[in-house]
């Protein structure tokens, strides 16, 4: 039980500063304003995302909400045979993430469980996202590496699988 309570301790952290930063992002940038970070790679905006990744699915909101929900549940159940520090550390990012982004579809408008999540780095102009987005990204990028090395989710090597 102890890389589950990390796990739920780095989600709260990945939590907290994405919505803290929709926050800030919400109140700083809702004029229309945008800051320049890095010129032409990346700046400010606020993009209110209906959709999906690159706003796909804008009809659609209410099943991104069932199926971010569906993957905080699963994450849930899965993170309690960690034993990896590593795996410990993707879960987390991506439960972090995945529970940011459904609190945003259940309580920002325009309605329970239709919200709009709350982009707002711009990439250059070829994608807006958020903090969340990055530990998503991030989570996933590292749970292919996992994969890819066989490092087993409860820190013992699966001897019955055979090697590359």
């Amino acid at each position: 039980m102890r890389q589950y309570g990390r796990m739920l301790v780095l989600a709260a952290v990945v939590l907290l500063v994405d919505q803290a930063s929709k926050f800030w992002a919400t109140s700083a940038l809702s004029d229309g304003r945008t800051i320049t970070v890095i010129p032409q790679l990346i700046r400010l905006r606020l993009l209110l995302n209906a959709g999906a990744a690159f706003s796909t699915g804008e009809g659609v909101t209410w099943v991104f909400t069932l199926t971010t929900a569906a993957a905080v549940a699963g994450i849930l159940y899965v993170g309690r045979r960690l034993r990896s520090p590593a795996w410990t550390l993707v879960l987390g990012a991506l439960l972090g993430g995945a529970t940011s982004h459904l609190l945003d579809r259940l309580f920002r408008p325009p309605a329970f469980a239709q919200g709009h999540v709350v982009d707002f780095i711009d990439y250059g102009g070829l994608f807006v996202g958020n903090v969340a987005d990055i530990a998503i990204v991030g989570g996933g990028a590292f749970l292919l590496l996992l994969n890819l090395r066989d490092v087993p989710l409860g820190g013992v090597p699966d001897k019955g699988r055979p090697s590359a």
